[in-house]
């Protein structure tokens, strides 16, 4: 099997535009959730999310393209673009046919979905736009950038929930060790900071309530937690075969050296009881790997701040690593970020990555009243320096499907 480098990153997040400004961000423990303000609130319970502060279309891609594609588009073009000029990589005729593209989003289109049905109510069929269909069809995000960067190699997205950027990246690094491609640019992307996924969301009593303290409300593995936080943003890396990123003197972030990915098979939305498929995907991840439990020294955890998922992914951890589990630092970056959904594998692959190359540990904020049933080393509230060999990222969505990632720091 080929190996496969992470040469290129790229970051839209609740922290800001740019990896080294979420990278900053997250180091420093700060948190990107705050009041929202994309729509009137004042009836709803829940009242924050994670939005991105400042964000610029106009950055990435032309004037008159930018009403062709929805926020979750933009996003996906924005962390692609930074991530492919992060990576020094140039697409010719010649290479063209070997590059490819795997961007998924776990809802797609929604504001545009809300925004053009309300038009259609109010104006009728023959005012909305020609753009609107591949305005929300979330393969869009992957054929958008394709489009920009010249990429003519495999072409697709996953839609997996809250995996999809892990299962995104994860298709793209298999496609390059079997040699159906050589360069791919992979992640996830998702903007749903809209009344009804707010609305949707809240009827399931998934999110934080606490409205008053935004900047504390994702608190993953702490007792007080009392649900997540909706955020949005993309996250992108660019994964390239190992003796081509070598050959051209790459700056090289990090190794993908395993991934899994399986089922619950259990309930639509409540994670298989003591984390068993979470556990199940982690060893996949190993075991593809080559690498041993004991090399394991980092893990990006999925942590959403909900019960059940942070304790049955604690449980995991602890049925797969036993006794190391004890000395495993686990972080969840979703305490600053609040839960990307689709996006959030994407980011995660990319606080991971940059983890293992600048050897900092993001850590877990507003951790104030530890859980006794969550009794892990979540890395509290502060950064900690330490070089670890290799980490995992952890993804886990509805539906029981579940995706882990494997990265190997480059020596």
């Amino acid at each position: 099997m080929r190996r496969v480098a992470v040469t290129g990153i790229g970051m839209v997040s609740p922290l800001g535009t740019g990896a080294d400004k979420c990278w900053q961000a997250a180091t420093s423990g700060r948190s990107g959730i705050r009041a929202i303000t994309r729509f009137n609130v004042e009836n709803f319970p829940v009242r924050i999310a994670g939005e991105v502060p400042d964000f610029d279309p106009l950055l990435f891609i032309e004037k008159k393209e930018v009403k062709k594609m929805d926020l979750f588009i933009q996003y996906a073009m924005a962390a692609s673009t930074m991530a492919f000029e992060d990576s020094g990589f140039k697409v010719t005729e010649e290479n063209a046919e070997r590059v490819g593209v795997y961007i998924g989003a776990g809802i797609g289109g929604l504001p545009a979905i809300e925004h053009w049905y309300d038009v259609l109510k109010e104006k009728g069929p023959d005012r909305i736009t020609p753009f609107f269909i591949p305005m929300v069809i979330i393969n869009l995000a992957s054929g958008q950038v394709s489009i920009k960067i010249g990429a003519k190699g495999p072409n697709s997205c996953a839609v997996t929930a809250c995996a999809t950027g892990t299962h995104s990246i994860g298709d793209a690094f298999r496609l390059i060790q079997s040699d159906v491609a050589d360069v791919m640019v992979a992640g996830g992307t998702e903007s749903t900071i809209t009344p009804l996924c707010v609305a949707g969301f809240n009827a399931m009593k998934a999110l934080s309530t606490r409205n008053n303290d935004p900047q504390a409300a994702s608190r993953p593995f702490d007792k007080d937690r009392d649900g997540f936080v909706i955020g949005e943003g993309s996250g992108v890396l660019v994964l390239e075969e190992m003796e081509s990123a070598k050959k051209r003197g790459a700056k090289i972030y990090a190794e993908i050296v395993g991934y899994g990915l399986n089922s619950d098979a259990n309930h639509m939305t409540t994670p298989a009881p003591n984390g068993e498929g979470a556990a199940r995907c982690m060893k996949m991840a190993l075991k593809g790997s080559g690498l041993n439990p004991e090399d394991i020294g980092y893990i990006n955890a999925h942590g959403t701040s909900t019960y059940y998922n942070d304790l049955y992914e604690t449980m995991a951890i602890k049925t797969v690593f036993g006794e190391h589990a004890k000395k495993l630092a686990v972080s969840s970056t979703k305490g600053m970020t609040g839960h990307l959904l689709g996006a959030a594998g994407g980011i995660e692959a990319v606080f991971t990555a940059l983890s293992l190359y600048n050897g900092v540990l993001p850590p877990t904020i507003n951790y104030t009243t530890p859980d006794p049933e969550c009794d892990l080393d979540y890395v509290p509230n502060t950064a900690r320096e330490l070089k670890v060999k290799a980490a995992l990222s952890n993804s886990f969505g509805f539906g029981g499907t579940n995706g882990v990632l494997v990265f190997r720091r480059f020596e």
